[in-house]
């Protein structure tokens, strides 16, 4: 598909390494939460509400930052933008190792942390590679964004064994130096993905954030997409992102066991957002973003009956869940650069990932909540089956457009 008005093709593969790259430890950062939160109860004494609330917090923070970091990426350019969001993310890794009360972990993670994982985000990384592409555009945002899935399939069970071979603060401290060491990375070897007198224009460009706000709300797919991707928000990040590790504590699951597993749908959530960038390009939108909720769906229904069984049914869930679950990424980022336009793609995207991490944070929330007052998931995973189902539905008012050059402009 086309998406740029560039004569020849465009291919940027530095920006889909790199973005797969940052968003492997940016969702790494944030999977390990779940991980640690068994510990942090015992050493510390917290409940799981009060760690799900700082995690909500967190995610939070990262639904108001979302859109000024998509705005961020249309005048500055992917290689500042996540250069920034990694200097961050390493300062607040490195707090949270060191924390020795809750003031420290609320700055650390639900501050710096926060901010960066608001900015070390998929639609980030998708304008980025929007911009960069010209041809196969669904598959190379399959592949930059599956980072956010596909790179914690190695790195959480790294987390899970520094964890249990040394100590969580070491799970924290090795992901600080990770992500600090990138940012050179980036800056020598990714290739910008606009040339420097694009960037000047766009700087100069008088259109305010305001104008392209108002242009964007004014569109009714703009609303179907944010609707759906709150509530996608609210059954990964929220739910599954938080919950599923102390989950599987609850279940009687071993840490590193479990974390394999998670890892698992990791691998597979690769595969599926690849597969689903793919598809993007070659069937009916609408349809193969209304499949991949309703299928999600059916895979809480799993979920819900592992308690009382063995771990190999937690297996089956991650393999089947991550088929379905970051899938929604590329789909997703493809309607707005159809129906809403390459210019202002990063704030579109930026505005319906907030909708996504604040579906998130409602999930956290909703989970660690009805936990601490039933002592089941039940009740979470049920909800989460409707919800999905409800996205679904929204998903099938959207209108198949053909992706052209003249929406890109």
């Amino acid at each position: 598909m086309s998406a740029t008005t560039s004569a020849q093709p465009r291919q940027n593969w530095t920006v889909v390494i790199f973005g797969f790259l940052a968003l492997s430890l940016a969702f790494s950062s944030r999977a390990a939460l779940g991980l640690i939160m068994p510990v942090w109860q015992t050493e510390f004494g917290w409940t799981s509400s009060y760690i799900s609330s700082v995690g909500a917090a967190a995610l939070l923070i990262m639904a108001i930052v979302a859109p000024f970091a998509g705005r961020l990426v249309d005048r500055l350019g992917s290689q500042f933008t996540l250069n920034l969001g990694m200097g961050l993310l390493g300062v607040g890794c490195a707090i949270v190792a060191l924390m020795n009360g809750k003031l420290m972990f609320v700055i650390g993670f639900a501050g710096f942390c926060a901010i960066g994982f608001g900015i070390v985000a998929t639609h980030v990384v998708a304008t980025a590679v929007a911009r960069s592409f010209s041809d196969n555009q669904g598959l190379a945002t399959g592949i930059g964004t599956s980072g956010a899935t596909g790179g914690q399939f190695l790195i959480v069970p790294l987390i899970a064994a520094l964890l249990a071979f040394a100590s969580w603060r070491w799970s924290f401290g090795a992901l600080s130096l990770a992500s600090l060491a990138l940012i050179p990375c980036i800056r020598m070897s990714m290739r910008p993905d606009m040339s420097s007198n694009e960037a000047e224009g766009r700087k100069d460009d008088p259109s305010t954030m305001r104008q392209d706000f108002t242009s964007i709300v004014r569109q009714p797919a703009f609303h179907l997409l944010f609707w759906s991707f709150l509530i996608c928000g609210f059954t990964t990040t929220g739910v599954v992102e938080t919950h599923l590790l102390p989950f599987a504590a609850f279940c009687g699951f071993p840490p590193i066991p479990s974390a394999t597993a998670y890892g698992l749908l990791s691998l597979v959530n690769l595969i599926g957002m690849i597969a689903a960038g793919w598809l993007t390009d070659r069937v009916n939108r609408p349809m193969l973003l209304a499949a991949i909720y309703m299928l999600r769906a059916l895979t809480f229904i799993l979920l819900g009956s592992i308690p009382g069984t063995s771990i190999e049914m937690l297996f089956l869930f991650a393999v089947l869940f991550g088929a379905v679950d970051y899938s929604t990424v590329p789909v997703t980022a493809s309607f707005v650069a159809s129906h809403v336009g390459i210019k202002t793609m990063g704030l579109a995207m930026g505005l319906i990932s907030a909708g996504h991490a604040l579906g998130g944070a409602m999930g956290a929330f909703a989970g660690g909540y009805v936990f601490t007052a039933t002592q089941t998931y039940t009740l979470v995973w049920t909800g989460s089956v409707w919800l999905a189902v409800g996205a679904g539905v929204l998903a099938l008012f959207l209108k198949a457009h053909p992706i052209t050059k003249a929406a890109a402009s």
